[in-house]
């Protein structure tokens, strides 16, 4: 027997009121951490509000659509997000050491942004294929899932490693990691994989000493500063290390309850460089102290959980494998930031979803809410009746 609901029952209202909370300690983190720059703090402020706006209007869109609809627009999406990555690969605008963006005119865009979601619904589509209609469950076929999951994932990710974009490289590779998992190969080819990349970084390391040109063609300079910078932050505090030395300080002066709203001294003086965008956790930590960055932390794992139990729940596995990929889209994101902060990963230019200031990666991540509440207001809950089958 079917639970009969409308779409306004079914909607995720925690989910919706967790996004209202991370949104209005966003705001409260830029007003402070602009404080520094030498404008109306509430210039950023009204600013990001635009851009939530703009986040809501796509999410209400994205909702009004079956996610089953997105299956038709596979093929097209990945596509185009691949020819915009050549473009950027041959005529895109260079920047800060970097050609990631696309000059429209009136303004840029960052196509790498937009392939995140692109490749979830390639991936979520060709694993609902793969595992619906499969008869081969032997390693062959296996390996068959995985050469295919690789050759989706791997394009887009060499093309934004070469902007080069690491950060964003990274998240991409998360998509493909989660999707691999969901996609129930065998453990020992997981294991196998992860002993590979053991031995490719293994190698790097070994070439790092023995023969550093060759090294080279695989780190960039800049990388293996940031790389540096966090094996050793007191090495060279003025360069390399700079900014991860400014960010623990200001985290360690916060202690438990924090220097207070607009009391923060890395977070008030010009010192700690885009402290509004990517080190928007070090003005949390310092001015908000341990508890402020246990709210965040809290709501986050909240977020996180009623994200799992949503593609737990999902009768539908095309459903369950999208909200997987927005999964593995968002919780890399989250920790590389957060980690990076505290000098647990090296620094890379990702921003905190929801909270850093800025408008592609805020609106990429609104999209995705978008997706995993669709599949929500979509799963359709039985009394008697199991979830669809892997064996259908």
């Amino acid at each position: 027997m079917q639970e009969r609901k409308s779409s306004l029952q079914q909607l995720d209202y925690t989910l919706l009121f967790l996004m209202f909370v991370l949104m209005c300690i966003s705001l409260l983190a830029i007003y402070s951490a602009s404080g520094q720059y030498n404008v109306d703090p509430s210039y950023f402020v009204i600013r990001q509000l635009i851009w939530f706006a703009v986040g809501a209007v796509i999410i209400v869109g994205v909702m009004f659509v079956d996610y089953d609809f997105f299956k038709n627009l596979t093929v097209p999406v990945y596509a185009f997000g691949m020819l915009m990555l050549l473009i950027v690969e041959f005529f895109g605008v260079y920047r800060n050491g970097a050609q990631r963006w696309i000059n429209l005119g009136v303004t840029e865009i960052q196509p790498s942004e937009f392939m995140k979601i692109f490749l979830i619904l390639a991936l979520a589509h060709l694993l609902y294929k793969v595992t619906t209609h499969r008869k081969d469950t032997s390693i062959q076929g296996d390996l068959i899932i995985l050469f295919k999951i690789l050759a989706l994932g791997i394009p887009p990710f060499f093309l934004i490693l070469k902007q080069p974009d690491l950060g964003t490289a990274l998240v991409i590779a998360s998509i493909i990691g989660v999707m691999i998992l969901m996609s129930g190969i065998r453990w020992r080819i997981l294991i196998f994989m992860s002993v590979l990349v053991i031995l490719g970084i293994s190698i790097l390391v070994w070439l790092y000493n023995a023969h550093f040109d060759i090294f080279n063609i695989f780190i960039k300079s800049h990388q293996l500063d940031r790389i540096l910078g966090w094996l050793d932050p007191d090495g060279d505090t003025s360069g390399i290390g700079y900014q991860l030395n400014l960010a623990l300080q200001g985290i360690g002066s916060g202690q438990f309850y924090g220097s207070g709203f607009m009391q923060g001294v890395q977070t008030q003086s010009d010192t700690l460089p885009e402290i509004h965008t990517d080190f928007i956790f070090a003005a949390i930590g310092e001015e908000f102290g341990f508890f402020g960055a246990m709210v965040l932390l809290v709501t986050y794992f909240l977020l996180f959980y009623r994200m799992i139990m949503i593609a737990l729940t999902c009768n539908n596995l095309y459903g369950s494998y999208l909200v997987a990929g927005v999964i593995g889209l968002l919780v890399f994101q989250v920790f590389q930031n957060i980690a990076m902060t505290i000098g647990l990963m090296p620094i890379t230019g990702l921003a905190l979803p929801f909270i850093s200031y800025g408008g592609s990666a805020l609106l990429t991540n609104m999209l995705a809410m978008g997706i995993i509440l669709n599949v929500n207001m979509r799963t359709k809950h039985y009394m008697f009746e199991a979830r669809e089958s892997v064996a259908e």
